[in-house]
């Protein structure tokens, strides 16, 4: 198979194409945003050509099949175009297309994420992590959300915890005190952060162990990471679906809690305990009734 991107392929390929299969370049290339979300039919109806010719396509450009054609092409999409252009993905669909399409996406990143779990380096990662002297979460942008959950639950069962801030705090001397007896779990998906991929630099010649929560094995944070764990992030609006990177941490917030069971219920027992004489979780309330609230 081809290394590069089927846009990549299609331009180097276009001057040995018979004229059909020009007719589904020229498409492709021009519409690349719509035509990986299209069906093998109605990709065939909107270049005039058969269904069949379509699926032989994707057989002629050394894919399994269809499917496989258009995965790669919205990997393609993910790295190249800009949120402007991600915001029009949806235009033109009824609200029932919005919504399934919105929820297909999203229990199909959590299917092929599941389907891609690697058990043993899931426990040698948590291994790592609650061995760690210090644990360095790093995630930027739209990415940061998952750093501060992570480091929420974390924060219950270990007291070494660092979240890196990007809020104009000096990086430097966040990371000042890092060595190889830490650990940095970096976040990083399309369109990767600078920011993100620069920092992971700066703690690998600090020799930390990376572990990266990204989309893909060649990711650019997984190229300089020493473990990966991978999730689909596939959006179809401007919006970044994390909902399968979510179930990621939250699988290995589970593991390392089991890993830390004795910790965290002493943890959570005093914790209760100062929640409950400082009513922190607001309790039932009685609703007022009509007389009550008309002399309000």
């Amino acid at each position: 198979m081809w290394d590069g991107n089927l846009l990549d392929r299609l331009h180097a390929e276009y001057s040995g194409f018979s004229k059909g299969q020009k007719r589904i370049s020229d498409f492709i290339m021009q519409n690349y945003d719509k035509a990986a979300f299209m069906t093998a039919a109605s990709l065939s109806e909107a270049v005039g050509v058969s269904e069949s010719t379509i699926v032989r396509f994707a057989f002629a450009m050394g894919y399994e099949g269809y499917p496989q054609m258009q995965k790669d092409l919205r990997d393609v999409i993910q790295n190249k175009m800009t949120t402007l252009q991600r915001l029009n993905l949806m235009e033109g669909l009824s609200p029932e297309e919005i919504v399934n399409t919105s929820f297909k996406t999203d229990i199909n990143n959590l299917q092929v994420t599941k389907e891609k779990i690697d058990l043993h380096k899931i426990e040698t990662i948590v291994d790592i992590i609650a061995n760690a002297r210090t644990v360095y979460l790093l995630g930027a942008r739209s990415s940061g959300p998952l750093a501060e959950f992570l480091r929420y639950y974390m924060s219950y069962m270990m007291g070494n915890i660092h979240l890196i801030r990007f809020d104009g705090s000096d990086i430097f001397s966040q990371i000042l005190h890092a060595d190889a007896r830490d650990v940095v779990i970096a976040m990083s998906f399309p369109r990767y952060s600078m920011t993100t991929i620069e920092t992971m630099q700066l703690m690998r010649e600090k020799k930390c162990k990376l572990i990266a929560i990204t989309d893909h094995e060649a990711s650019p944070p997984a190229q300089l990471a020493d473990y990966t764990l991978t999730a689909k992030s596939y959006m179809n609006s401007f919006v970044d679906s994390f909902v399968a990177p979510l179930s990621i941490i939250n699988l290995l917030i589970i593991k390392l809690g089991l890993k830390k069971k004795d910790v965290l219920q002493e943890n959570f027992k005093e914790l209760e305990r100062m929640w409950g004489l400082n009513d922190i979780y607001a309790g039932n309330f009685p609703l007022q009734d009509d007389s009550e609230q008309q002399n309000v």
